[in-house]
């Protein structure tokens, strides 16, 4: 038992160690198990329609809120989290482009880590299977982060770790043998803090700490496939053409966010230097070589039109 117990903990030093090493900034580890709590507000989230048209949001329940029937034979779930607080911020603020699209696509930049990560545990430790997730599959990010102890869901829907602030990504390793189980971050420190509700453009940040995401700036220049956005919110983009930063922004435990380290997130100069005429210049030939990396290709260049042409009416 005890050789079984030192194995153990080896293995999950190892883990912590190596994600280390290949960039994460923190690492925590959970036992792979149904997320009963979390379940019951996710079906309340969807039943109000607060995901608009994400429908994704719908499919796949069982799997969302349970890692073994995700990943037949899960037994951990390593929760990873990566900076991208960006190393200089854009000084046009006539268009404003949120921090996690200042640089390379991190689907595509995580993905590789994960891989690379799952293949050094297999060499270390032997015949384990294992399935990486990088917002590609029906999880539940931020409640495996929280029961691996790396921090809190605050009022504005992101995870909060009390060293570091907001400005992370999320990714998500599930394998079949146990490990070292990290004890659940149990602490709210949002306290009776309202700064993210009372600054959302668009007041999708209700009081009950729940998001109408159907609301929130991202949702409508990023989510929303129609041509058009409504009209009920022009005005309140406050200029963010794509994604918004606004509750991270205001969020007191950003005080604490430093630059990240990772080389493939240094800003795109057009993020960093275009101007209001550039962007609207831009044709769709020169924005599929500029960002053809770059996580502003989800909206595609119609979108990024539509959200460029919403952003310069003026309110009603």
């Amino acid at each position: 038992m005890a050789t079984v117990v030192m194995q153990t903990e080896s293995n999950t030093r190892f883990i912590k160690q190596t994600a280390q090493q290949l960039g994460f900034d923190y690492c925590g580890i959970a036992q792979a198990k149904e997320l009963t709590d979390d379940a019951k507000r996710l079906e309340k989230w969807l039943q109000r329609n607060h995901h608009g048209q994400m429908h994704y949001m719908e499919n796949h329940f069982d799997l969302r809120i349970n890692p073994q029937r995700l990943f037949p034979g899960a037994q951990s779930v390593v929760t990873l989290l990566k900076n991208y607080f960006p190393t200089q911020t854009a000084t046009n603020q006539a268009v404003k482009v949120s921090k996690y699209a200042y640089g390379h696509d991190y689907h595509e930049v995580i993905r590789r880590q994960l891989k690379t990560l799952l293949q050094q545990i297999q060499q270390q430790i032997g015949n384990i299977q294992g399935r990486g997730f990088v917002d590609s599959a029906p999880v539940l990010e931020r409640s495996w982060a929280v029961q691996s102890g790396l921090g809190w869901v605050g009022k504005n829907g992101n995870l909060i770790h009390k060293k570091s602030g907001s400005f992370f990504f999320i990714a998500t390793l599930i394998i079949d043998i146990p490990l070292q189980y990290d004890a659940p971050f149990a602490t709210n420190y949002c306290g009776t803090c309202t700064k993210c509700i009372d600054a959302c453009p668009t007041n999708a940040i209700l009081p009950n700490k729940e998001i109408n995401g159907s609301q929130c700036i991202s949702y409508f220049t990023i989510e929303l496939k129609e041509l058009l956005i409504p009209n009920q919110v022009r005005g309140q983009f406050d200029n963010w053409m794509f994604g918004c930063d606004t509750c991270q922004d205001v969020c007191p435990w950003n005080r604490f966010a430093s630059p990240h380290a990772e080389p493939a997130f240094a800003p795109l100069q057009p993020i960093l230097e275009f101007s209001l005429a550039d962007w609207n210049n831009l044709t769709e030939t020169a924005f599929g070589k500029l960002f053809q990396h770059s996580p502003l290709k989800r909206a595609k260049f119609a979108g990024i039109q539509r959200n460029l042409h919403f952003i310069q009416q003026p309110p009603l």
